[in-house]
């Protein structure tokens, strides 16, 4: 079966979450993704327990799979020469270091198009490749904290909330960068010809802001933590059940609202809904938390399930993978990791009619494909054991 991407070649240079799951996506996708592994640049992807194997953690194995390792020394002049003879059969690089890092190595966006006039050449990095912050070190919370959302993420009383997944690196550094290599393959098909690509983190969280930001920059006004329409500034909220187990709350549009209302017993707080006053709203999530608190979790699961008024328990990840739905559409998958061994990871959420996500292998050992993408380019035996000698490779 053809996969909707096969026949793009991407040479992988990052570590960690967004270009390593930036990648995943493609390859799960059908593109051939080779991990340029940098011997003496740890990812700490690779320490982070569990592992699933000697060496091998749970996160490196999903965020890798379906991935060839190389690991070079792209300190050694010779490491740099087989990036250059791959670079000759690729349409894609995907680089995480700081601004100006692959340059000083020989492997810039400028000297490698010259022997690849078609390379789309993608660099994710925290700040982007211009502007005063360019060099400047950061994480997930930084990027969120810089562009505006953590201002009005969390709760009036306690102030920015940490979130639970890394909002910036992934909706922003991943998805981002794939949208802008998708958009590049497909003008490339029009032209011929390649372009760089620059993937700010801050930047694409700021972008984030989009429903907010748009009024924010209209009205002059910036949002506030538990003011907003959706940020707990009305009903639309979580709530603590008898048990200490959360429900979520939807229920915005009036025949939500009405059922939800009707489901726990006062359906004449339909009217107080429509009040959108602080003051108002702040006695009706007061009155809704009591509700709620005073049944179980099982319970009130009892209640809602069958409405379809957009109220839906709060899972942990392991409910949410054994829940009906997630089941019904195949959103966990067991790859190899092994012979003997298999592992489930969460599968690729882009679902085509024509083809299905293909899921070989899950990532493994840094440079476990060395020899063999080296053989292929046509490295003799000798010449691989004098690179091995030499540090070269591993």
């Amino acid at each position: 079966m053809t996969r909707p991407l096969a026949g793009l070649k991407v040479l992988d240079f990052s570590t960690l979450l967004p270009g390593p799951y930036a990648t995943q996506l493609l390859a799960d996708m059908g593109a051939e993704v080779l991990r340029v592994e940098a011997l003496g640049r740890h990812d700490l992807a690779r320490s982070m327990p569990p592992f699933i194997e000697k060496g091998i953690s749970a996160i490196h194995a999903a965020l890798n799979r379906n991935k060839q390792s190389i690991a070079l020394n792209l300190k050694k002049p010779e490491a740099i020469k087989v990036v250059y003879r791959l670079i000759e059969d690729y349409d894609i690089v995907i680089e995480q270091f700081r601004p100006e890092v692959m340059a000083r190595l020989g492997l810039g966006y400028e000297e490698l198009k010259k022997m690849n006039s078609r390379l789309i050449y993608c660099s994710i990095t925290g700040y982007g490749q211009t502007g005063p912050l360019k060099n400047r070190a950061g994480h997930d919370i930084n990027y969120l904290a810089l562009s505006g959302l953590a201002s009005y993420s969390g709760r009036e009383e306690t102030g920015p909330v940490l979130s639970g997944t890394q909002i910036a690196d992934i909706a922003g550094g991943s998805h981002h960068a794939v949208m802008g290599i998708l958009a590049a393959v497909l003008q490339r098909q029009a032209t011929g010809e390649g372009q760089s690509i620059d993937i700010s983190m801050t930047d694409c969280a700021f972008a984030l802001n989009a429903m907010f930001g748009a009024n924010s920059l209209a009205s002059g006004k910036s949002p506030k933590a538990g003011r907003e329409f959706l940020n707990g500034g009305i009903f639309y909220d979580y709530y603590r059940t008898s048990d200490d187990r959360w429900i979520s709350v939807g229920s915005l549009e009036p025949q939500f609202a009405q059922g939800f209302f009707a489901a726990i017993g006062h359906p004449e707080w339909l009217g107080r809904a429509v009040d959108q006053t602080h003051l108002n709203q702040q006695s009706l999530k007061s009155d809704v938390d009591g509700v709620l608190s005073s049944k179980s979790f099982n319970e009130w699961m009892e209640v809602f399930e069958p409405l379809d008024i957009c109220v839906e328990p709060v899972l942990d990840v392991q409910e949410a993978a054994g829940h009906s739905h997630f089941t019904a559409r195949k959103m966990v998958v067991d790859l190899p990791v092994s012979e003997e061994k298999s592992v489930a990871q969460i599968a690729n959420p882009i679902k085509f009619s024509g083809s299905e996500a293909e899921y070989r292998k899950a990532g493994g050992m840094p440079g476990e494909d060395t020899r063999a993408v080296l053989d292929k380019l046509g490295y003799s035996p000798d010449e691989l054991d004098a690179l091995l000698g030499a540090g070269t490779f591993s």
